[in-house]
């Protein structure tokens, strides 16, 4: 240690995408220092990349029942938003085994519970944050359709709606002549949608910006931003045996700190080890495909339910954006995944042309019952984990950052967030 400068950090927070940079705001605003670690700065992971729809609506676990049969059959179709990388299939086959054996009728409704509280009032929470920074203009709130081949192809999803009209979710059903003039992207589709218009749903113009703006609002108030990665969470055991977070290396330096939580995204797994935890955190691979200079103007987000991805307007461009690959973090972007949402924007949206296209791949943390962490570590006093929101990170960044910030600070929280408790992986 004597060649490593120990600078003092106040609260510690590692990583900068919307977990990090919401608990990170709002823990300033109510007066704590607070130092934000990230090697690529603000949306530097899957915030960048985000499809831009706060889904309110996005209750519903990616493992329901039947899972497995669906997953084989859409693996056998190259048409299908589902692909493994197969020399990582050894690897990764028991997470695979874990997320299905939670596929059941009863699991499935406790999670969807769970995350209807961490989403239903998305629009409140990012206004809420977003307000007097630079994200406010980048947050606009919108209606969102899914938008489905033919009335049938609803009624299959009987079972899914019906936990969300359980929720308390309410929605309207468009076909025909109204589907048409709902948005301008679907004057050439036929089918059947769905509209949710409860007021909490809302678009992003610009995820990375975004979360930047909540970022810039941060440093304002004089938070700090350190552009490097932690390479390691020291810990120490006191004389009653109890262990403590001291601070993180980064940068060549130790830096201390009362308070540590661990909000990295899908590199949060190795981090984790070094608290000693053992945590079943997986990646979806996902991809976004951004359409330049579109000839249709539209005006909403809609989630087009045959090729399992949203498509958002957003500054200059639409965006598209779904996919799940399975392929850890170190490989590079597969082509058939821009390539995918490029053959199902043309498919089911015709009226949609454009001038160029640019597309991304991101990391979505994963765990096995698809409920994030968002708790103390277990066994160590000061330290919070907050990760594997999946889908949902961007929908649920501001409330997931309140009750981070409420732990932190000995508040009470007057509702069940036993279903986010890390402790539940903890191998006893």
């Amino acid at each position: 240690m004597a060649d490593q400068p120990t600078q003092t950090s106040g609260i510690i927070i590692i990583g900068a995408g919307i977990i990090g940079v919401s608990t990170a705001l709002t823990l300033r605003r109510a007066g704590h220092a607070v130092t934000v670690f990230d090697p690529k700065g603000p949306a530097g992971g899957a915030s960048f990349g985000n499809g831009g729809a706060m889904a309110a609506s996005g209750i519903l676990p990616l493992n329901t029942p039947g899972i497995v049969r669906r997953g084989l059959k859409m693996l056998a179709d190259p048409h299908q938003p589902l692909f493994i990388k197969w020399r990582y299939l050894p690897k990764i086959a028991p997470w695979l085994m874990r997320f299905a054996s939670h596929a059941t009728p009863e699991q499935t409704e406790r999670t969807a519970m769970a995350l209807a509280r961490l989403v239903m009032t998305s629009w409140s929470d990012h206004a809420a944050l977003a307000s007097g920074t630079p994200a406010e203009r980048y947050l606009v709130r919108s209606d969102y359709a899914f938008i489905y081949p033919s009335r049938a192809a609803y009624e299959a999803d009987a079972y899914g709606f019906a936990l969300k009209r359980k929720a308390g979710i309410r929605w309207e059903e468009i076909e025909g002549a109204r589907l048409k003039a709902y948005d301008p992207a679907l004057a050439q589709t036929d089918g059947f949608g769905v509209v949710y218009d409860d007021g909490e749903h809302a678009i992003l113009t610009d995820p990375g910006l975004y979360v930047e703006g909540l970022a810039a609002g941060f440093e304002a108030l004089g938070g700090r931003i350190i552009r490097a990665a932690v390479d390691d969470i020291r810990v120490e055991t006191d004389e009653q045996g109890r262990k403590r977070a001291t601070g993180v290396m980064a940068g060549g330096a130790f830096h201390s700190g009362g308070t540590v939580l661990l909000a990295a995204g899908a590199w949060s797994k190795p981090l984790a080890a070094k608290l000693g935890l053992t945590l079943p955190l997986e990646t979806e691979r996902g991809y976004h495909l951004e359409l330049w200079e579109p000839n249709v103007q539209m005006k909403r987000p809609l989630l087009v339910t045959q090729g399992k991805f949203v498509v958002t307007p957003m500054d200059g461009r639409i965006r598209c954006a779904g996919i799940d690959e399975f392929g850890g973090l170190a490989a590079g972007p597969s082509p058939e995944g821009p390539a995918l949402l490029e053959y199902w924007v043309k498919r089911a949206l015709p009226a949609i042309q454009w001038r160029r296209t640019t597309d991304w791949l991101g990391f979505r943390p994963t765990l096995p019952d698809s409920l994030p962490l968002i708790g103390r570590a277990p066994g160590i006093a000061n330290t919070f984990l907050s990760f594997g929101h999946h889908h949902l990170g961007m929908t649920a960044g501001p409330k997931t950052g309140r009750l981070l910030a409420m732990m932190m600070q000995g508040e009470k929280i007057n509702e069940d967030i036993g279903p986010f408790d890390p402790a539940k992986w903890v191998r006893r």
